[in-house]
């Protein structure tokens, strides 16, 4: 039972993004998971939003850093200086996670050492005590799926650094595939694709811009067209070019097989009566990718099974962790790690993600 006034988070440490849950607030913060160092000094410039706007504008001194790749830490000493910071602006005071209790998301499967350097460098930033949840689990509970009944579900989480399908029974997870690729690879295929193609070097701003704005999963999708701005690798002087959506389509297509195969692979490892309940209750879709243009009705046409979006795909996994961190009712849910087990509130989330 959780002290009453104990400031309890959850938290989604993201590759791309990082969204904080504060029990009795709701989302507090979501920001890039992004950090700005001076090489020289060694000084902290910025974090979050203002230092993915440094991306392709700052000068050569100036690092910038994304802490974790592919969903785990990658770089310590600079995750645990973000949250210090994301953590400093909740609270607005010096206290940070000092006797908080921390519940933070991890993709499903890594290693328990993977799990132990996450939750570590939460306790390291002063919490009582940090339980690493898998993502999938938060997410389809910051969904609003039953997944504490006796039934199957089907959770695609497209995130920025891996994609993860788990089909959840019982509170658990029953069969799992991690694919580690995602929105930033899809980024990085863009870059690839523009510098092939028209010999014109982009940034991961521009790129990420393109896919958010002219991606699409739909090839009979209507037509939409973008005047970018880069490099001339030939003259190296600025230049604008267009692009067009079904560019892009053709971009996304190795990525969106992929999914496929990874839903598959998913389902085959699953007993057949989950299978059948798969079939009856649809995927969900959550995380940043689940609003990539016709994805839905593609995976729907490969898989011939139905597909549902989440209300809030970027904010599901942080709202899922709110619900573990509920006192009113509380179910027991299979909590990664060394087989603990958590509370879950039962019902809908009161205070909705500004997205």
């Amino acid at each position: 039972m959780f002290k009453k006034f104990e400031n309890v988070y959850g938290i989604d440490l993201g590759t791309s993004n990082t969204v904080i849950y504060q029990r009795g607030k709701g989302i507090v913060l979501d920001e890039p998971s992004v950090v700005a160092m001076n090489q020289n000094s060694g000084e902290l410039l910025a974090v979050g939003a203002e230092a993915q706007a440094m991306i392709g504008r700052a000068p050569a001194h100036v690092e910038l850093t994304y802490p974790l790749r592919n969903g785990v830490i990658a770089n310590f000493d600079m995750t645990s200086r973000m949250l210090q910071h994301f953590i400093r602006k909740v609270q607005g005071r010096k206290s940070l996670l000092r006797g908080s209790q921390v519940y933070i998301s991890v993709p499903c499967g890594i290693t328990n050492v993977q799990k132990r350097a996450v939750e570590e460098t939460i306790v390291h930033k002063g919490a009582r005590k940090a339980i690493a949840v898998e993502e999938p689990l938060a997410a389809a509970l910051g969904a609003g799926l039953p997944i504490e009944e006796p039934a199957g579900y089907l959770v695609l989480d497209i995130g920025g650094g891996t994609c993860q399908v788990a089909v959840l029974s019982l509170g658990g997870i029953v069969a799992s595939h991690t694919v580690p690729r995602a929105g930033m690879s899809i980024d990085r295929d863009i870059m690839d694709y523009v510098k092939r193609q028209y010999n014109l070097e982009i940034g991961e701003r521009t790129a990420e811009h393109i896919k958010k704005t002219i991606g699409t999963a739909n090839a009979a999708a209507a037509s939409k067209t973008l005047e970018i701005r880069g490099r001339d690798l030939v003259q190296g002087l600025p230049r604008q070019i267009k692009l067009t959506s079904g560019e892009i389509y053709k971009v996304v297509e190795e990525f969106l097989g992929i999914l496929v195969e990874a839903i598959r692979a998913t389902l085959e490892r699953c007993p057949p009566e989950l299978a059948g309940d798969v079939v009856e209750n649809g995927i969900m879709l959550c995380g940043g990718g689940a609003l990539l243009e016709g994805l839905a009705e593609r995976i729907r046409t490969e898989t011939g099974v139905p597909v549902h979006t989440a209300e809030q795909p970027l904010a599901c996994t942080a709202l899922g962790t709110g619900l573990m961190l509920s006192e009113r009712e509380t179910r027991r849910l299979h909590i990664s790690g060394a087989g603990r087990a958590s509370a879950a509130q039962e019902g809908s989330v009161e205070e909705k993600a500004a997205l």
